[in-house]
């Protein structure tokens, strides 16, 4: 009598995806041509098995892909323009190649994206925020796959290397120079993505500000912009039409920020005369329409290329760090009510 509790074999896995174990293993090596449906139904073959080709990854641990992939939820933000260019950039200088997985809105129905990244076509993988849950995360791990978070701490128990932006520390200088040299008292602040943590570190450092300050925090100043154009515009415009009183708006970045200046625009209002707008990233493209942004200026070139040779030196068996975060700088433009401008 069988087992029920073995683990699942290639034999297991053929049967089920209805072909024959050569297939099985074309498709895991990735060694020759296999029609999209027949792999697609090896993958789900495997995932529903949870095999686990242990004989065969003894035999591709020496079999280097030469790739690392970037899994993100989406590439679309102007953001993603330099943290991939410094991604690429190590890359192609430890003579490897770039794969990205990009999935916008839902990231990982249960461990199918490994389908088209992961063990089977990378040697290891950058994962932005929250774009793979602690489940995946942990599943990949055991396994001893090489992985690097951007902008995300790790699951606890997990020591996966992370790289991040100070993120805390330079949203509090930059809403202290708003209190501070220009006395305003009613600044509004859009949040990031839920459960984003470069938006929960954000919002600590302005809460800090106003409590250094003496000013109370007033959740009828606090709006989701999502990291969006779109979703900032709509807050703002909410909040001009409710008429909520404020001096000026903390965007949780950049594009958030263009959001808000259209909204008051929009609404027959001037920036900064009459709200001033400021941002976080200093990824922004200028318009000529909009006022230069005062904003963070965060690393974010460097960002990508440091979390691309943390995974190399991962991958090559050195150690890598467990935390990098890189500082960042108050850039003041006019945005904010100065009349000079810090390049």
């Amino acid at each position: 009598m069988s087992d029920v509790n073995a683990p699942a074999t290639i034999a297991d896995v053929a049967k089920k995806a209805g072909v024959s174990t050569a297939t099985v293993s074309r498709v895991i090596n990735q060694n020759a041509p296999v029609a999209a449906a027949t792999a697609a139904r090896v993958w789900a073959a495997i995932d529903a098995l949870n095999y686990h080709p242990s004989a065969a990854a003894r035999g591709l641990a020496s079999r280097k892909t030469g790739v690392i992939g970037l899994l993100a939820d989406d590439i679309s933000t102007p953001f993603f323009v330099p943290i991939l260019r410094g991604i690429e950039t190590a890359a192609r200088a430890a003579g490897y190649g770039l794969l990205i997985n990009a999935t916008p809105g839902v990231v990982s129905d249960g461990p199918g994206f490994r389908r088209v990244m992961g063990p089977h076509n990378t040697d290891g993988m950058l994962v932005f925020a929250a774009s793979l849950d602690d489940e995946d995360l942990a599943d990949l791990h055991g396994r001893g796959f090489p992985l690097v978070l951007l902008h995300r701490a790790p699951p606890p128990g997990l020591d996966i290397p992370y790289v991040t932006f100070e993120n805390k520390s330079g949203a509090r200088a930059l809403v202290d120079h708003l209190i501070e040299v220009h006395s305003y008292q009613r600044i509004a602040f859009l949040r990031g993505p839920e459960n984003h943590e470069d938006s929960y570190w954000r919002e600590l450092g302005y809460r800090a500000s106003l409590d250094a300050h003496d000013i109370p925090f007033d959740p009828a100043l606090v709006a989701t912009g999502g990291f969006s154009q779109t979703q900032a515009r709509d807050a703002v415009r909410h909040w001009l039409n409710e008429g909520v009183v404020m001096d000026a708006i903390f965007a949780g970045d950049d594009e958030a920020a263009t959001g808000a200046i259209i909204a008051i625009q929009e609404a027959g209002k001037r920036v900064p005369e009459d709200i001033a707008v400021v941002g976080f990233d200093d990824v922004h493209l200028s318009h000529p329409w909009m006022p230069p942004l005062t904003t963070v200026r965060a690393p974010v070139e460097e960002a990508g290329r440091e979390a691309a040779r943390q995974l190399i030196r991962l991958i090559q068996t050195r150690k890598p760090e467990p935390l990098i975060r890189l500082s960042t700088e108050l850039i003041i433009r006019r945005s904010c009510g100065c009349p000079y401008e810090q390049r």
